[in-house]
């Protein structure tokens, strides 16, 4: 089989590779944006450098040599001028000419609007994605005077959207309290189905020639 890598095009896919890259030893991360017309070179060129389409056997290989093994997630909607990529790479040596932070460093890893945190789930540790601090604060106040005016198409409107955004944990508690929210400022309507966040495709795969 070919190398290849998935490539989202919604921003749920992207963060659900995060979450899911982390806990399997991808703990330092680096990440940028690239035009359009040139994401396609750059995903082979850290292919060349860093195997980001290796099988799992070359990643167990790579690892028993002491090399990182690397992830490459890509953000690109159809039609998007902009690609916005991060790199996940694990313990190990290879990747001297990147800089390198720790998903568990502050500030938090905060990427497409979101930011990536650790809670507790039947006692251990997982990864989830949350809206910002600063998101939350706009969202808050957004309701507030929509709720004043008695604007309520406008809320009803605003809590659709905050419950279509991705499903992870963190985002889910998030949306249920500002749906709280709307109800003690003396919203009428009904509240909006906040969904779980089902098991989600990575993405197309991105053959790499050779």
């Amino acid at each position: 089989m070919p190398a290849s890598t998935p490539i989202a095009r919604s921003k749920t896919a992207a963060l659900a590779r995060i979450v899911d890259s982390v806990p399997k030893g991808y703990h330092r991360y680096t990440h940028g944006t690239v035009k359009a017309a040139k994401a396609e070179a750059l995903a082979n060129k850290f292919h060349a450098l860093y195997g980001i389409g290796c099988s799992p056997a070359q990643r167990m290989t790579r690892k028993q040599r002491g090399q990182a093994n690397v992830v490459l997630v890509m953000y690109w909607p159809a039609g998007a001028e902009q690609v916005e990529w991060l790199l996940l790479a694990s313990e190990g040596t290879g990747l001297e000419a990147e800089t390198l932070k720790p998903v568990t460093a502050r500030p938090r890893l905060t990427w497409l609007g979101y930011e990536l945190v650790r809670r507790e789930a039947r006692g251990r540790t997982a990864w989830t994605w949350r809206r910002t601090k600063q998101e939350m604060a706009e969202l808050y106040a957004l309701l507030t005077s929509q709720a004043q005016q008695r604007h309520y198409a406008a809320l009803a409107d605003t809590l659709e959207r905050i419950a279509r955004q991705p499903g992870f944990h963190g985002v889910r508690t998030q949306s249920w309290a500002l749906c709280q929210e709307a109800y003690r400022l003396g919203y009428p309507g009904e509240l909006p189905h906040l969904y779980y966040l089902q098991k989600v495709n990575h993405g197309e795969r991105l053959i790499f020639a050779g």
